[in-house]
This record gives structure tokens, C-alpha cells and sequence, in this order.
């Protein structure tokens, strides 16, 4: 039943994957500005750090029974451990480094590496399918 819930929630990581992709092609100033969000408030910043751990278990739990299984290991658990850290950074280091990372990424950059995103989502969903 667990590897059962951690597998959906990979799918889940991969369609999000893939989501994310398709904002960063069709609006890439949007996906801009979201990213200028990260660590903006305490609820941001640390619902962010929570929800990230969820796929990261995930992929720890599943890692067995997937196609890659030391890569889904190495990024669960390379996922959970900077989350662990990422609770005790100040909150606007967080949000800083997250503006400067969207200053850097021109929206003409989003798109470029859009498909990266969506193929990435597609290979994690298969892993597990």
C-alpha cells in the first residue's frame, strides 16, 4: 500500500514536471515571477521545503521498484536532506538567492529549457510505470 501511494506520487511529480515545462514555454514571464516568489513569506518558504519532501520520500520508497533505482535514490534522498538544511537558512537568503536566479533567467532562458522539464517529467513517470 505505501509503494503503492509513493508510485502515484511520483506520477503526480512527473505530470508536475511536466506542468511546469508547459508554463515555461507558453508563459515564460509568469513562470519569472513565481520564481521571484520562493522564500517570500514564512508560508511560502517553508510550505514549499514541506511539499518538496513528499516526492522526495517517494522516490526513496519507490527507488526498488523502479527502472533507475540508484538514481531515484541518490535524488530522494539529495532532495530530503537539502530540505532538512533549507528549514534552517534564513528565509531571505532563500528568497534572495531565488531573485537572483530569476534576474539570470531571462524568459527567452525559460523557454529554452522548457523541454528539459517535460522530458524529465516523462522519464520519471516511466520509471515507475
Amino acid at each position: 500500500m505505501v509503494i503503492e501511494i509513493a508510485k502515484w506520487t511520483i506520477i503526480a511529480f512527473g505530470i508536475f514536471f511536466i506542468c511546469v515545462g508547459g508554463v515555461m514555454l507558453i508563459k515564460p514571464k509568469m513562470a519569472r515571477e513565481t520564481l521571484r516568489k520562493a522564500g517570500s513569506t514564512n508560508f511560502i518558504n517553508y510550505a514549499e521545503i514541506t511539499i518538496r519532501m513528499i516526492p522526495a520520500i517517494a522516490l526513496i520508497l519507490c527507488s526498488d521498484y523502479s527502472k533507475y533505482p540508484e538514481v531515484f535514490k541518490i535524488f530522494g534522498w539529495f532532495m530530503l536532506i537539502t530540505s532538512f538544511v533549507l528549514y534552517f537558512v534564513p528565509r531571505h537568503l532563500h528568497h534572495n538567492f531565488s531573485n537572483k536566479a530569476a534576474d539570470i533567467l531571462k524568459p527567452l532562458y525559460f523557454q529554452l529549457i522548457s523541454p528539459f522539464s517535460i522530458i524529465i517529467g516523462i522519464i520519471i513517470i516511466n520509471s515507475v510505470t
